[in-house]
């Protein structure tokens, strides 16, 4: 079982790596707002028909945590793919990647502030190893120009981005007991309809840009696979080892943003990436030997 959640926070946060990476390739072939109120709009659409069955044997729980699915399709899902998409119009893929590596410090301060959750000295200790591999990749190899950072526009919304995706997987553990396409289809529609007011915004301010081919196959990519598969995985793996165990993989995200970026756009791979690799990779470890530990039952 554990091998499971393993598998599937990596390929969780691969997709959600290529998210960035898309995000990126998307700027002036799709409008940040109409990509992100698309996404939604077909993902709901796909999930009504294939699970609508499942909602309707699980609508009466639906609509008694219809509130809670509210909040959890704003921040998880729209709010941060508002503020992602919108960073990325100002910032660098790698950055917004690398960012994003915070989620899980604020994972457990949010877990700790609503449920006093215990974080333990070994998991800070991996949170600050695999920290440490973030910031030696932000840095590009030297560390000491962390203190001549200035944070642009794009780089603060990627810290909304990061705070409204730790309090979304901090608040997971609260989710109604419901078949995953029920689950999905909830908070499609959630961010469906918080998404709108945020593409009228946009039309409004005469921002808006239809879509061509590349920015179609972009809408299909983040469709199916950070909006999608992503999700499911991510939801699952919290549901098999907890918030804070899950939380920290979202580590992994620098490093598959360097081998995308690699792989995508023709970055060179840096020594400094390799050491930031086995850093990240450390620290996850460690962390998540120290809470296998905590929740072994005693013999």
């Amino acid at each position: 079982m554990r091998h499971n959640a393993y598998f599937l926070l990596a390929a969780a946060t691969l997709f959600w790596a290529g998210n960035s990476v898309a995000g990126k390739m998307a700027v002036g072939h799709v409008s940040p707002m109409f990509l992100n109120a698309v996404r939604w709009a077909l993902l709901l659409i796909i999930l009504a028909f294939v699970g609508r069955r499942e909602i309707m044997a699980d609508w009466a729980v639906l609509w008694r945590h219809k509130w809670y699915l509210l909040l959890m399709g704003a921040t998880g899902f729209t709010i941060f793919s508002v503020a992602l998409y919108s960073a990325l119009l100002y910032t660098s893929a790698t950055n917004a990647s690398i960012e994003q590596g915070g989620i899980p410090l604020l994972v457990f301060v949010f877990s700790y502030l609503i449920y006093k959750t215990r974080t333990t000295l070994a998991q800070l200790g991996g949170f600050i190893v695999s920290f440490a591999g973030i910031v030696l990749t932000a840095t590009h190899g030297e560390p000491a120009r962390i203190l001549q950072l200035d944070v642009n526009f794009g780089d603060g919304l990627m810290i909304v981005a990061i705070l409204t995706y730790g309090f979304y997987t901090a608040i997971l553990r609260r989710k109604p007991q419901l078949h995953w396409l029920s689950l999905m289809t909830a908070l499609c529609a959630s961010a469906l309809i918080t998404a709108l007011p945020f593409l009228w915004m946009e039309t409004a301010a005469g921002a808006l840009i239809l879509p061509d081919s590349l920015g179609w196959a972009i809408i299909a990519y983040v469709t199916l696979f950070p909006s999608l598969v992503s999700h499911i995985a991510y939801i699952k793996g919290v549901e098999l080892i907890g918030a804070n165990r899950a939380g920290l993989f979202i580590n992994l995200l620098p490093i598959w943003g360097a081998l995308l970026a690699v792989a995508l756009l023709g970055e060179h791979f840096e020594a400094y990436h390799a050491i930031a690799l086995v850093l990240v990779l450390s620290g996850v470890l460690i962390a998540e030997y120290d809470g296998r530990r905590q929740t072994a039952p005693i013999r």
